[in-house]
């Protein structure tokens, strides 16, 4: 299997896809906060701070261990904040941080680009032929 590389016009983009290694940290990057659950979660503490079982019925779909898996990430990338209360039972909190929350406003971007072309989309997969 042969491995893509992106390629990208640097004076469009930036001068950091002109590096490397900047452009794989970059990449990882965009794997973390493009991912389906990501979104999910940022979407759903938006409004604030959450606990894990509540994030659990919020976020239709996804699994007990792909959740923890997900805000341990978060955590770790400085975009979620993890408080544990020393009470009986422990209670524990979800909330975005700062950085969490500037993402909002690209996601926001992002779902209103693909509600908008999103009829453009569906059109261009209808009358693609198949691969088969």
């Amino acid at each position: 299997m042969r491995r893509r590389t992106l390629h990208l016009d640097a004076s469009k983009v930036g001068a950091e896809w002109q590096n490397g290694d900047d452009c794989r940290e970059i990449l990882q990057l965009l794997d973390r906060i493009g991912d389906k659950w990501t979104v999910m979660v940022v979407g759903a503490l938006t409004p604030g701070p959450m606990r894990f079982n509540m994030l659990m019925r919020e976020i239709d779909g996804v699994s007990h261990r792909m959740l923890t898996l997900t805000l341990r990430g978060l955590a770790q990338d400085g975009l979620v904040k993890r408080t544990a209360y020393p009470t009986i039972p422990p209670k524990v909190e979800y909330e975005l941080t700062e950085l969490g929350r500037s993402l909002i406003e690209p996601l926001s971007a992002l779902a209103a680009w693909v509600t908008r072309n999103r009829p453009a989309i569906e059109k261009a997969r209808a009358s693609f032929p198949d691969a088969a």
